[in-house]
């Protein structure tokens, strides 16, 4: 003898795949909603192709700044395409905690101020989608070369001092 009917097992497995689907399109748009927020400052700075530059640029180069006379100008550029750290460094680039969000005080930093640069280019293009200037041995800014304002480098300007040290102290990847 058959106890229950195949019909009632059949609506009672449809309605928890459903509650399942419910319940993963629900937590998909909460991830979405969470990544937009963690992001949405740091993509209004940026601009929308410098940010994308930074996450999912082919190559990127470090350049120390040099500033003799006049403007600053870029050193010998390193490929630190495959450095160890920069996956985590391109992550950190875009998230908007790392980052001090308080008003900048007013002027422009003298232009011996920058220290070094990051710049992201896409494809075999000799000229970069986006370059980003940092001040490391003041009070710690970035900023994106042609772009007005500038950021506090906030949580953030500790690890990425280090990491551009060790970083220019291996050897060229």
């Amino acid at each position: 003898m058959v106890h229950g009917s195949s019909s009632g097992r059949s609506i009672a497995g449809s309605r928890v795949v459903l509650a399942m689907f419910v319940i993963a399109m629900g937590l998909a748009c909460f991830a979405v909603w969470f990544q937009w927020r963690q992001t949405r400052r740091c993509l209004a700075f940026y601009g929308p192709a410098a940010a994308r530059a930074i996450q999912a640029s082919d190559r990127v180069e470090l350049w120390p700044l040099v500033s003799d006379v006049g403007p600053p100008r870029h050193g010998a550029p390193r490929d630190i395409s495959r450095a160890p750290g920069l996956v985590h460094l391109r992550r950190g680039l875009v998230e908007d905690a790392n980052f001090s969000w308080t008003a900048p005080p007013a002027g422009r930093l003298p232009e011996n101020a920058w220290d070094s640069a990051i710049a992201f280019f896409k494809g075999p293009s000799p000229e970069p989608v986006a370059v980003l200037a940092f001040d490391l041995d003041g009070e710690g800014w970035v900023t994106v070369v042609g772009r007005p304002g500038r950021i506090g480098l906030g949580r953030m300007a500790p690890g990425l001092r280090r990491w551009i040290s060790e970083t220019v102290g291996q050897p060229n990847r």
